[in-house]
């Protein structure tokens, strides 16, 4: 669309999380007139910096891979570079089979190169399962495969449910036998679709890893939290004058045409009358009502969740909504706990995972203190641990109380460490479908949607349900969105052939 190619036009963002904060940044920086607006009294979306004794700490997300460059320049940009900071310990474990174990290396996302990868974390015979792969016929993916299933077929259950499950588990709330291995491992989707074995694919993975080894931290954190991000950018939006409105839900998106939209923007009044688009051939403007107010602009980045989307699109996109009305969330609780130091007795590492198959209540923990030395420099005298419970599917769990969360979540670590004192202070926060879904064909239904809207000028969609959950692929899906707008469709293009992996699992990692 000319207007915001050239940088002139007016562009509502809708949608105040990361994605839709990087994607008025980059309009900013495009010479566009932006304005956000959010449906909760706070920007962030997932991402909430909060204090637990006195200590600041996550209370959503905590840390963002740094192997893709999105989210650290983002940091960088917005001016937080000097609090960038990388993890102060990377070695983590895993709670199965009744005892704390060693996180193996060597493995693309759970699956090894060779079973001694995976030695002391699985059975004997699911170690002799594993090497039976390099005599098994080829087993063909198609166009898409659940990661588990796959897996399972060529290795064995067991790597699946000790070791697969709890680290897609981690990033997605997910089933690994449903989620799919073309948009979850991208990587290890093109390479079974070559290799007549799985394990020398992901061989093949790893010296690919090794020959191209990138410097640094794998994963990044930011002093104060990784929450802090998208309040950087909000400021950073409002400094270069683009205006960010909270509480302010928007309930219809119409197209009118562009002769009405200047009327309304000439008068002043902003509340011009509902218009049907003109007819077929003429130019178009967007109509866009939160509350009291009604905006008139260029072009729209929808920057929300799948059903809140779908429902502002069903008017103008019917078939791109279904879509999105159709994509799964899970939810998930964090119960965040602090300790005082004296005598914990906390074993060394970042913290853990746990697998499904152990049947526990909890899915992680995180040491948070351990992790991340800012929160151990806040007070020295205070430890900070993370639990994480709630998996796709998993009600029962969530509708207990807070307390009870509390009460679950001190029982297992009890049972993985031996922690047995009494926290100094506790805090419960609920992700209610935080959690998109990626099943097996979400690629395609991602291009379903892209095809639609693209059929629609001067509008755009981004965010965790297209390309990936992480913070560099909400990123990554923003900045595609605005170059959409401008005309440019190779971003979008790369992002629904090749999602971003929201989770590291090259060689040694």
């Amino acid at each position: 669309m000319s207007a915001t190619g050239t940088g002139t036009g007016r562009v509502v963002v809708v949608g105040a999380g990361i994605a839709g904060l990087a994607a008025a940044h980059r309009l900013l920086e495009r010479g566009a007139r932006v304005t956000v607006l959010e449906a909760s009294e706070r920007v962030g979306g997932k991402l909430l910096p909060g204090e637990i004794a006195g200590v600041r700490a996550d209370l959503g997300a905590e840390s963002m891979l740094a192997r893709r460059p999105e989210a650290v320049a983002l940091a960088r940009e917005s001016g937080l570079g000097e609090r960038l900071q990388a993890p102060a310990t990377a070695t983590a474990a895993i709670w199965t089979r009744g005892a704390l174990r060693p996180m193996p290396k060597g493995h693309v996302m759970g699956v090894p190169g060779t079973a001694a990868a995976l030695s002391g974390v699985l059975s004997e015979e699911g170690l002799a399962r594993i090497e039976g792969d390099a005599g098994l016929p080829r087993t063909e993916v198609g166009d898409d495969v659940a990661v588990g299933e796959y897996v399972a077929a060529r290795l064995g259950r067991e790597v699946v449910d000790r070791l697969v499950e709890p680290l897609l588990g981690g990033v997605y709330a997910g089933d690994a036998y449903r989620i799919s291995m073309r948009s979850a491992v991208p990587q290890l989707y093109q390479a079974a679709k070559t290799h007549d074995s799985l394990t020398e694919a992901v061989r093949e993975i790893q010296a690919k890893a090794a020959a191209n080894q990138q410097n640094g931290p794998v994963f990044m954190g930011i002093e104060g939290g990784v929450g802090t991000l998208p309040l950087a950018v909000a400021a950073s939006v409002r400094a270069r004058g683009g205006e960010i409105v909270t509480g302010a839900p928007v309930t219809e998106l119409r197209r009118v045409p562009t002769d009405s939209a200047d009327a309304a923007a000439r008068d002043g009044s902003g509340t011009g009358a509902s218009a049907s688009p003109a007819a077929a051939g003429a130019r178009t403007a967007w109509r866009v009502v939160a509350g009291d107010r009604v905006l008139h602009a260029d072009a729209v980045i929808v920057a929300v969740p799948a059903p809140v989307a779908a429902a502002l699109l069903r008017a103008e996109a019917p078939a791109a909504a279904a879509e999105l009305a159709a994509v799964e969330y899970a939810s998930m609780a964090l119960i965040t706990l602090a300790y005082r130091r004296s005598g914990l007795g906390l074993p060394a590492g970042s913290g853990f995972l746990v697998p499904p198959v152990d049947g526990r209540t909890i899915k992680a923990s995180t040491f948070a203190s351990q992790k991340w030395g800012w929160i151990a420099d806040e007070d020295p005298d205070v430890v900070v641990l993370r639990t994480s419970v709630g998996r796709y599917g998993e009600t029962a769990v969530l509708g207990r109380e807070d307390a009870d969360l509390v009460d679950l979540s001190r029982h297992d670590l009890r049972e993985a460490t031996g922690l047995d004192a009494t926290p100094v202070a506790t805090r419960v926060t609920r992700w209610t479908g935080g959690l998109p879904q990626y099943p097996v064909g979400h690629h395609a239904r991602v291009a379903r949607v892209r095809e639609h809207v693209a059929k629609l000028p001067g509008l755009a969609v981004c965010g965790a349900q297209y390309d990936g959950v992480g913070i560099p692929a909400c990123v990554a899906s923003a900045y595609a969105a605005v170059d959409q707008l401008a005309g440019d469709l190779s971003g979008v293009a790369e992002l629904t052939a090749n999602p971003v992996q929201s989770l590291h699992g090259g060689a040694g990692e």
